[in-house]
């Protein structure tokens, strides 16, 4: 439990810079600043600030900028903070466990707190609720009903000792929960209008793959649409005109926003391309815009001319860097951005258009300088069957891109992607003399449909040489030495570094893999076995396998071609990853090692899939930097 104490601390930026480079420590442990959220009222910011390891809430004025008060969260892994009203916080955190008496795998569970700023008190959410966890099962949803805000919750609620996802209200005043919605096993989120009703029930079969749509007339649930798919549309919120019901679909050129009316009707797209993220007005939380990042360029579209007018101005006060919306007034005229500089790294500012001016909150990572920031630029090669592939190049500071020893650092998902921008962990790498490669290959995301679609059965095959072409394109630019070359990888990108030992043998000199997947059968049963069969779908279509039964499993899996790794391997694996079991690595190494190859497997205590806590991420950092530079020293 968290412990109330209150903070006064300074979050100015660091500045000046040193001959030297900064050391693991200042990249590996935690973000300084990882949230930033606006109150509604815009009297304060919210800051969810840290020392390394330690997290602390933070509440600075936006006025004379002073931080005033604060919450102690300790090692607590925060997730998300949301205000309700200008009195309240809603802190999301998590847990990693197995309930004692429920019928779920080791997973992360999820529990909301309310902080009262006045009181300086944190009272649990849902610890009243009857028959149920006090747990939640998707972020807080919160609204303002005659004037006062309330937070709706969904939590766990059991039926005849199943399960079931139940829509939850919560009154701020009393702590009181009031049950008003109850799903079944198949029900998997609500959607609520600006005035705080429920017009949405999305449900979903995880065996069948069957998703349908539910909406509410009068006092009954209607099913408006239904279709089996391994590609479910995403319920986001409400439209614009805060009633209809906003969904993200999977369409040829990337992603669609379209809204469902209450008759059912589905609307025509209002985005075609990459639809990232959803923007909505911060009071009637009706749907005003949308991010979307199309190759390289971010993207923010308004429908009002005058919302994109305010937006534009804002990119124009910070020519040359990237700029997101982080948080805002429900008037808008404060504004929280983050702002992504080539040359000083990421921090975060406050945009006050009362005053005309902005102010800088502080540095993501304020131990660093911008001495300290390597350069990353974007570059496109082709692959060896002609495929048109992005990716970013990072320099080490003050070196020229000549002959440089190289680490490639694949990205997870695969279904992700890299984008341009500050990276703590390539920046580490490149802090010790290397050049990092990351590809964004064919199967990630952000490209559109087509590209996406063409990483489908290529798990270990084209996806894994897309990196390779990447580093051969490297080398005859001269940028870098291709006998001088490694993997690091974490997810996905940690089974890429094995499959860069096993399958496409030589081209690396080492590989360290985080959260890493060996066996790809063991795997997809693992999966099974745990009723993650939506997930299971989800790999076995890039794998290129029908079921666990099918023989391609074997042909991918680093695990199965332990005699073609010639060089030395690293496991690194958090003993609470519940998307990767630790078996996994285990598995790997006792392979390696009863084949006398050199494999070193490290287990980190209370680490889950993220390395959300700062000091085994510093951990994973410093050993996987100790191992690259003795299997590829940097000079």
């Amino acid at each position: 439990m968290f412990k109330v104490k209150v903070w006064l601390a300074s979050l100015a930026l660091v500045s000046g810079a040193s001959a030297h480079a900064a050391p693991l420590e200042a990249f590996g442990r935690l973000p300084s600043l990882e949230q930033v959220a606006m109150s509604p009222d815009g009297a304060r910011v919210a800051i969810v600030w840290s020392d390394g390891v330690q997290r602390k809430l933070l509440l600075q004025n936006t006025g004379d900028h002073k931080v005033t008060a604060g919450v102690s969260l300790g090692v607590a892994k925060v997730r998300s903070v949301q205000w309700a009203g200008p009195q309240h916080l809603i802190i999301t955190s998590s847990r990693t466990g197995t309930i004692l008496g429920v019928m779920s795998p080791r997973e992360e569970w999820r529990v909301a707190v309310d902080y009262n700023i006045e009181a300086g008190k944190l009272r649990p959410m849902l610890g009243d609720a009857t028959d149920a966890l006090n747990v939640v099962v998707a972020p807080p949803i919160v609204r303002t009903i005659n004037g006062k805000p309330v937070v709706f919750l969904q939590g766990i609620h059991f039926v005849q000792h199943q399960g079931v996802d139940t829509l939850y209200r919560y009154n701020l005043d009393s702590g009181i929960s009031q049950q008003i919605e109850v799903g079944d096993e198949s029900t998997r989120g609500w959607v609520l209008d600006s005035s705080g009703t429920p017009v949405g029930q999305v449900l979903y079969a995880d065996k069948s793959g069957r998703w349908s749509l539910k909406q509410k007339a009068g006092s009954y649930w209607h099913e408006t649409k239904q279709l089996t798919t391994d590609d479910p549309p995403e319920t986001l919120g409400v439209g614009r005109d805060g009633h209809s019901i906003l969904i993200r679909e999977a369409r040829d050129g990337g992603a669609a926003l379209r809204e469902v009316a209450a008759d059912g009707s589905w609307g025509e797209p209002l985005a075609l391309q990459a639809a990232d993220g959803p923007i909505f007005d911060p009071g009637r939380h009706n749907l005003i815009g949308y991010f979307a990042l199309v190759g390289d360029d971010a993207r923010y579209t308004f429908f009002d001319p005058a919302d994109q007018k305010v937006w534009d101005s804002i990119r124009a006060a910070y020519p040359g860097q990237g700029v997101s919306l982080s948080s805002w007034s429900e008037d808008r005229r404060k504004v929280v951005v983050r702002v992504d500089s080539p040359s000083e790294g990421a921090a975060y500012a406050l945009v006050n258009f009362d005053t005309r001016e902005a102010h800088w909150l502080g540095g993501e990572f304020d131990k660093l300088t911008p001495a300290d920031i390597a350069p990353v630029k974007a570059i496109k090669f082709k692959a060896k069957d002609g495929l048109e592939l992005h990716g970013y190049l990072t320099v080490p500071r003050g070196r020229p891109a000549k002959d440089l020893p190289l680490v490639v650092f694949p990205h997870g998902g695969p279904a992700a992607r890299d984008e341009l921008g500050f990276d703590w962990w390539a920046q580490a790498m490149a802090s010790r003399g290397y050049a990092v490669l990351q590809v964004n290959f064919r199967g990630s995301d952000g490209y559109g449909w087509d590209f996406l679609k063409a990483g489908f059965g290529e798990w270990g095959r084209k996806m894994q040489t897309d990196l390779s072409d990447g580093v051969r394109f490297l080398a005859a630019e001269g940028a870098i030495d291709p006998k001088r070359v490694c993997i690091v990888g974490a997810s996905y990108g940690g089974y890429a570094a094995l499959a860069g030992t096993a399958l496409d043998v030589g081209v690396y000199r080492c590989a360290v893999s985080y959260g890493g997947i060996s066996d790809l059968k063991r795997f997809n049963t693992w999966l099974a076995r745990n009723n993650s069969f939506a997930s299971q779908r989800y790999f076995l279509r890039f794998m290129g396998a029908e079921s666990t039964k099918d023989p391609t499993l074997a042909e991918v899996s680093p695990v199965a071609h332990i005699d073609r790794v010639a060089v030395p391997v690293m496991l690194i694996h958090g003993k609470d990853d519940t998307v990767v079991p630790l078996e996994q690595s285990r598995i790997m190494a006792d392979a390696l090692k009863a084949a006398g190859k050199p494999v070193e497997l490290v287990t980190l205590d209370s680490t889950d899939h993220w390395l959300t806590n700062g000091d085994t991420r510093l951990a994973m950092l410093q050993a996987t930097m100790a191992f690259v530079e003795k299997n590829n020293p940097p000079n």
